[in-house]
């Protein structure tokens, strides 16, 4: 059986949607494309799993529509798996519609963080066939396609309609869509897979150097994507779609560090990759990461290969932040969110900013590159309040302790606990989901969207002061260093523009 993984182009004036790999989406004028792990993960596993997969990914490859379903209907797949998120779902529920009247026997199947809370209301709104709920869908792809082809039974994690003529459960239960579908579930997804039994990336089939390039995570390219765990050890955050739907506190899983290391050395040995960078959503701390780094420098790869990881600002001490700055360890990302110890609390970031402060300045020390990113727009906060927020980045920057910023306008998605708070205090001033890509608030503030648009450009120039300056120009080795910075004074820009005032609705009120 032939199965296609990818995604279709989703066309759009405001840029290019970062719809793979991102736990909170938003479209970017300066063009990023991330390797979509999970995806990749669910490519690979059928592929060893002798299922024929063709990896189509619309939005990497800069495919218009038309060509991208015009390469579709020639492979004439028997399935086809799309990752989904909110703010482009009623532009996927109309590719869909598209998709069944030129492919009728094509069986969709999509998976995500928003159709994990919500797969009632895609059945509602789309010909889809399938949805596979929670995290682990690179494991239960395999399952559907052993269901479709060998009659295997179905684990918990699947809906689909009552009556549908190739899929089947005797052990589901059935529910009833406020349209009057009638569906069936094989229950809530168990995520309890071991990430060992997974096969490594097939970066080939994959087409690892689609997302090799325009990629601000990476300094030396080209780069890749590794995935060390699933997907937080935190698990907490009451923002993230992924902690909260996907991998739900508690679920919390990583690979051994010896099949970790493996995957990496695979890599290392076999493409000619310059840095690697760890998204899970934090990188395991403690003995893990210990061992992992004493690994790399044991292999040489230090001397090879430069690594980046997500981490939070309690993980590792001094010691261990000495031992990743000896195997090569670069850019580390940061969730600040806020400087304001209230919001820390509300969002459950189990922080404080004094060890935001400290987790920088060791960080810093020992050599590596701290990016932070930052969030505007909680509904609690004054105007003083994200002021404070803007001013503690600054103060970052100005002592040295952090190298470069991302901040964004914080979005409430369905799932979340954020969201639930939403509903229950009448914050949300929208609910129409293609409001929720980060181009405009979505929550009642006391900012205006005016303020709330400077003040995210405010954090953008944050950086801007002569120390800051004279410290990156002073620290230039080589041409990668001029070509890389640049890239970050484009990114910059970019992000300017991705925050420009004056271009959301006028949908602000106060609360």
């Amino acid at each position: 059986m032939k199965i296609v993984v990818g995604y279709p182009p989703i066309e759009s004036p405001k840029g290019v949607p970062l719809l793979s790999q991102n736990r909170q989406f938003q479209y970017f004028n300066a063009p990023t494309y991330i390797y979509p792990m999970v995806p990749a993960y669910a490519a690979s596993n059928l592929a060893a799993n002798a299922y024929d997969v063709i990896w189509l990914d619309g939005i990497a490859e800069k495919l218009g529509y038309d060509e991208w379903e015009k390469k579709i209907i020639e492979a004439k797949p028997d399935v086809f798996l799309l990752e989904v998120k909110c703010p482009v779902i009623k532009k996927c529920w109309e590719i869909s519609k598209k998709l069944k009247n030129v492919l009728p026997n094509m069986l969709q199947v999509w998976v995500g963080d928003h159709v994990t809370y919500l797969p009632q209301e895609t059945f509602d709104n789309s010909p889809v066939d399938c949805i596979i709920t929670g995290g682990d869908y690179d494991f239960l792809i395999v399952d559907f396609m052993n269901h479709l082809e060998k009659g295997a039974s179905l684990p918990p994690g699947f809906w689909f309609p009552e009556n549908h003529n190739r899929i089947t459960s005797d052990s589901a239960e059935i529910f009833k869509t406020s349209g009057g579908k009638i569906l069936k579930t094989t229950g809530k997804a168990r995520l309890t897979h071991k990430l060992d039994e997974l096969p490594f990336i097939d970066r080939d089939l994959t087409k690892w150097e689609l997302y090799a390039y325009e990629n601000g995570n990476y300094k030396y390219t080209p780069g890749t994507y590794v995935y060390s765990g699933r997907d937080c050890w935190w698990n907490k955050c009451t923002f993230c779609v992924w902690d909260h739907t996907l991998n739900p506190p508690g679920t919390y899983r990583s690979f051994s560090v010896k099949r970790h290391f493996a995957e990496v050395k695979h890599i290392i040995e076999n493409y000619p990759v310059k840095e690697i960078f760890d998204d899970a959503g934090t990188m395991r701390a403690g003995t893990w990461l210990k061992e992992f780094c004493e690994l790399v420098i044991e292999h040489g790869y230090h001397k090879k290969i430069v690594f980046g990881c997500n981490m939070r600002f309690d993980g590792p001490d001094e010691k261990l932040y000495k031992l990743m700055s000896k195997a090569n360890f670069r850019f580390i990302l940061y969730g600040l969110e806020s400087a304001n110890q209230k919001t820390l609390d509300k969002i459950d970031k189990g922080l404080t900013p004094a060890q935001i402060e400290e987790g920088a300045r060791i960080c810093k020390k020992a050599g590596l590159e701290p990016h932070i990113t930052v969030m505007l727009g909680y509904p609690w906060e004054t105007v003083e309040e994200a002021q404070n927020t803007i001013t503690f980045a600054k103060k970052l920057f100005k002592k040295g302790y952090i190298d470069t910023l991302q901040a964004t306008i914080c979005i409430p998605y369905p799932g979340t606990p954020l969201y639930r708070d939403c509903k229950e205090n009448g914050w949300l001033l929208t609910e129409d989901y293609e409001d929720f890509d980060m181009r405009m608030p979505v929550m009642k503030s006391k900012l205006t969207d005016e303020q709330m648009m400077k003040m995210t450009q405010e954090l953008y120039k944050s950086f801007i002061n002569p120390k800051f300056i004279l410290r990156k120009i002073i620290g230039i080795r080589n041409w990668q260093d001029i070509k890389f910075l640049f890239m970050a004074g484009t990114r910059v820009i970019g992000h300017l523009l991705d925050f420009k005032p004056g271009q959301s609705k006028e949908k602000s009120g106060n609360c």
